[in-house]
């Protein structure tokens, strides 16, 4: 039993000698653990005779629920002194809630704005045919302005049999990760009958070279309007209105001819900033190919619209003075936090 009084010595003076919380951890674990002291004592006791077990059974077993009382008290009495010893005058951490991306918020921001105007929204695959993608915006194989996309094209770039593809006489097709949301536009022609008006946003892909103003992939928010009547009159009202509720302040705009295949005519808009001394190209645009329409089973004689494409980086980095494209995409939550 002498080696049993002197653990329980060393025990209460470990204890009261300790001097924090993980201390008294650290000791519990040490005399009452699964291979402690006393726990190693007790079941050393199997091995024992009947009159040693009967003699040192209860002393063990005292001292251990000694030992589990003092190290209970001993840890209430670090906590108090630790509570205690805290400043209550110091101010708390402030909590930080997590937060949206910001090309998540200036996408819902922008998809908001065109809600309000009438718009609904249209989504669609990352994973497109060749023929949503180029044949049915009327860039048909081997036409040069399929140049004007740098693609990626999928791994398995054998002929690959698309059931939904419904394209001009050809049975299997190419697939691709698209390179502009215009293929949900084609998409939503199809199931749908006109008059009607859809924003789609989107992620796109582009094999293309990365800089400050150029990514792998990016976000555009493409805008197709189909009736009757429709015409760029409709387009510049509706786009002037988008602009300047979106910057928070009136613009100066500029209209430029440009060439997209799947539009006729075609236009560019430029904007500037109230006090700016330089034009920003923000969009391309231009009234529905009639070919486009054909090839979604519209009249062209009955229907006319127009459409219009932009990106959300291109708008995010204008809006909030963003230098590098590049910093969308680190995930710094330098960068972050700040929106």
């Amino acid at each position: 039993m002498a080696d049993y009084k002197k653990i329980k010595e060393e025990a209460i003076q470990a204890l009261e000698e300790a001097k924090n919380v993980e201390k008294i951890e650290e000791l519990r674990i040490f005399y009452l653990g699964r291979k402690g002291e006393v726990t190693t004592a007790l079941r050393a006791l199997a091995e024992k005779s009947i009159e040693e077990k009967r003699k040192e059974g209860p002393e063990l077993n005292a001292l251990r629920k000694e030992l589990e009382e003092k190290i209970e008290g001993r840890r209430k009495e670090l906590s108090l002194k630790s509570e205690a010893d805290f400043d209550l005058t110091m101010p708390g951490k402030k909590l930080r809630r997590g937060s949206l991306h910001p090309l998540s918020r200036v996408e819902k921001e922008i998809v908001s704005i065109f809600k309000s105007m009438n718009f609904s929204v249209a989504e669609g695959p990352e994973a497109e045919s060749e023929y949503y993608n180029f044949d049915a915006l009327n860039i048909p194989e081997n036409h040069p302005a399929r140049e004007m996309w740098d693609t990626f094209w999928l791994a398995n770039n054998q002929k690959v049999s698309d059931n939904n593809s419904q394209s001009l006489n050809k049975k299997n097709e190419r697939f691709l990760m698209r390179t502009h949301t215009s293929p949900v536009q084609i998409r939503f022609m199809k199931e749908h009958k006109p008059p009607f008006q859809i924003v789609v946003p989107g992620r796109v892909f582009r094999y293309e070279a990365t800089d400050m103003s150029h990514e792998i992939n990016f976000h555009q928010i493409e805008g197709l309007s189909i009736g009757r009547s429709i015409n760029l009159a409709n387009f510049k009202f509706i786009i002037e209105e988008f602009f300047n509720r979106f910057f928070g302040k009136k613009l100066e705009f500029r209209f430029r001819p440009s060439y997209f295949p799947f539009v006729e005519p075609g236009v560019e808009l430029d904007i500037k900033m109230p006090g700016g001394n330089r034009w920003l190209e923000v969009m391309g645009a231009g009234m529905v190919h009639r070919n486009v329409l054909k090839a979604v089973g519209i009249s062209e004689k009955e229907w006319q619209g127009f459409a219009f494409g932009m990106g959300v980086e291109r708008l995010a980095m204008l809006k909030y003075k963003i230098p590098d494209i590049r910093m969308f995409y680190v995930n710094d939550l330098r960068f972050i936090k700040q929106f």
